[in-house]
């Protein structure tokens, strides 16, 4: 048995690593088994336990892609507008082709999809009408969504090809052929070992990236995020190191939220059709309304793009007309008289309870935070409004963002400079990616990210079936690989005794703290929240200096446990997605997000010279970074 210091090395050779345990994850685990050969191996690894791993970890109250009615085509309308026009088309069309299968699984797996009058016995497939709280929504009790997902995940690929609690933190080239991946490493956060993995192909599923901003949420509240605080951008890094293009990465997601508590909004505006308003009771989306002009065709759709949204909310709280505030108040009263004039009084009360009982089964499904927050602060929502916030931002590629890695299309849709091989593999021969990896293509959240889990992996499986005779060969060996996962513990057992406070020390410094100076530098100079979401190019270089000594520094971060050691590769992971956001900030010479940052500098949206992809690559060798253009394509009119 490994020991603390000591761990003991395990080689796993497999023909597929499935990296990740969310939702996209469990697509591909789902997928893979009614399609692979028994001769190929397939093994899925997860830092946590797939039931409660990824962005939907507490559930969720709605499904947020469902086209049932809709065209694909409008779909990607949809998404392009709401990321101010620069999108992978093909991407998007893909998965919204084949996104309503999955919902049909998760339907017949068990989870209940609310249905309209007369269709409660219809399945979806049925032809059962769903309770819609949006063009794109449905409606689920969804507070075991990912454990339902999970356990068919499970089931499928078995629990002998599944391994949990083992965080991959690096992946490995090929030695003997150039720009291919061939493995991956990780350690259990359980027990003392470290995992060598060799694959043909590796599926890199590990989420989005949260933290490497400073939160709102400090003090008492310190650890409260919107989105799960495990995502350490583990899927970009990883992919970057290896020398994957990534495209992006100055996108961020700025959600607007319930204050403290981060709970959804969603159900609010669209299912019981609440209005926000600033402090004076004015509906700021009308009274700032000219604003949008600056920023056509994004500000004069029908439901302009969301960082514009939020750009007409930051002027009223930067004027005084704070603050903003949700009216759950009078939206409740509002549809309880309208029950009264439908119903009669008697009938009304029984419906008006039942209203008051889903505003707060909304927070219970998905972020049970936001319910305490209304109880400690004696918050009953008919009577009393609730405040809305813009949060720290955060990397994704599944929700209302769109940064990640470049990936090839289907080839059937995309152009030919999008089409290098197999669906969704990387610029890395035999690297893999979905959901929040996949760059260029936002709105899928978890539906869709299952969905093009299901895609992936069937890329993946083609990729190493015409490649049968690959043998993965290794450059470094498993040994040189453990001493480089366990170099902060190795600093902690070295340097502990030479003060007498362990977390105070001249020879380390303890992950918590390093990761508080990557959340002030990002903070405070790549437009976070202390700055009102401000930078410009000065400040932005300055970032650049500042990461490279904390790169330095991060080499001396201690672990006293496997937990801590486990935060440190959150760190290495964190600092690098964060330096890929800010090198792409500083690339882009305009704002193309406004109300989710600001480049004082080119304060405007340039669609001359700007509305393309913006890419970057590092190289493995060297590690220098390169950032590029890359031509934009309108596949489907907008």
């Amino acid at each position: 048995m490994g020991t603390f210091g000591n761990p003991d090395i395990v080689e796993v050779d497999t023909d597929i690593l499935i990296i990740g345990g969310g939702m996209g994850a469990c697509g591909a685990a789902y997928e893979i088994m009614r399609w692979k050969p028994d001769n190929i191996r397939v093994r899925l690894v997860d830092k946590a336990a797939m039931e409660r791993s990824g962005a939907v970890a507490m559930g969720l109250s709605a499904i947020n892609t469902y086209l049932g009615e809709n065209k694909p085509e409008d779909y990607v309308k949809m998404v392009s507008n709401d990321l101010m026009g620069i999108v992978r088309d093909d991407l998007i069309y893909d998965v919204g082709r084949h996104v309503d299968n999955s919902v049909h699984l998760f339907e017949e797996w068990g989870l209940p999809i609310w249905k309209q009058p007369g269709d409660e016995d219809k399945s979806l497939e049925q032809g059962g009408k769903p309770v819609r709280s949006g063009k794109w929504q449905i409606m689920i009790n969804g507070e075991s969504y990912k454990t339902i997902v999970a356990e068919a995940a499970k089931k499928a690929l078995g629990m002998d090809n599944i391994q949990e609690r083992v965080f991959i933190v690096k992946l490995l080239l090929d030695e003997k052929e150039e720009n291919r991946v061939a493995g991956a490493v990780g350690f259990s956060n359980r027990e003392d070992k470290i995992y060598v993995y060799r694959a043909n192909a590796i599926l890199l599923v590990a989420g989005g990236a949260v933290n490497v901003f400073r939160p709102r949420s400090v003090g008492e509240g310190l650890g409260r995020t919107w989105y799960p605080v495990w995502n350490a951008g583990s899927t970009y890094a990883m992919a970057a190191q290896v020398g994957a293009e990534l495209t992006m990465m100055e996108n961020r997601f700025v959600p607007a939220r319930f204050k403290d508590g981060y709970g959804p909004v969603g159900a609010w505006f669209l299912l019981f059709k609440a209005r926000a308003t600033n402090g004076k009771g004015e509906n700021y989306l009308e009274i700032n309304k000219a604003m949008l002009d600056d920023y056509p065709p994004y500000g004069k759709s029908h439901v302009p793009a969301t960082c514009l949204r939020n750009h007409l909310m930051m002027k009223e709280q930067k004027e005084g007309r704070g603050p903003i505030l949700m009216r759950t108040d009078t939206a409740l009263q509002a549809l309880a008289k309208s029950y009264e004039e439908e119903f009669g009084p008697k009938e009304a009360k029984k419906k008006i309870k039942h209203l008051e009982a889903e505003a707060w089964e909304d927070f219970l499904d998905m972020c049970i935070g936001q319910a305490g927050v209304w109880a400690g602060e004696n918050i009953e929502p008919e009577i009393k409004p609730s405040e809305l916030m813009p949060t720290e931002p955060y990397f994704l590629g599944s929700h209302s963002g769109c940064c990640g890695i470049w990936v090839s299309g289907p080839e059937d849709i995309a152009p030919k400079e999008w089409c290098w091989g197999y669906r969704s593999m990387t610029t890395v021969k035999g690297l893999f990616t979905a959901a929040d990896g996949v760059g260029a293509s936002g709105h899928k959240f978890s539906s869709g990210s299952h969905a093009e889990g299901r895609i992936a992996i069937k890329g993946a499986l083609k990729f190493v079936l015409d490649n049968k005779g690959y043998k993965p060969a290794l450059s470094r060996s498993p040994q040189d690989l453990a001493e480089e996962i366990y170099a902060p513990v190795r600093t902690y057992l070295a340097h502990k005794d030479y003060t007498t406070a362990v977390d105070i020390n001249p020879n380390y410094i303890t992950p918590k703290m390093l990761q508080f100076r990557l959340q002030k530098i990002m903070d405070e100079y790549v437009a976070g929240v202390s700055t009102g979401y401000v930078t410009n190019e000065m400040m932005m270089t300055i970032a650049v200096d500042k990461i490279q000594e904390l790169k330095k520094d991060s080499q001396k971060m201690m672990a006293r446990d496997l937990h801590e050691l486990m935060r440190a590769w959150e760190n290495y992971h964190r600092i690098y997605a964060g330096e890929a956001h800010l090198r792409h900030m500083l690339f882009r010479k305009e704002t193309r997000y406004p109300g989710f940052y600001y480049n004082m500098d080119y304060n405007f949206v340039d669609e001359k010279n700007w509305k393309c992809f913006v890419n970057s690559r590092i190289d493995p060798k060297t590690g220098e970074w390169t950032a590029f253009k890359r031509e934009h394509k309108d596949l489907v009119p907008k």
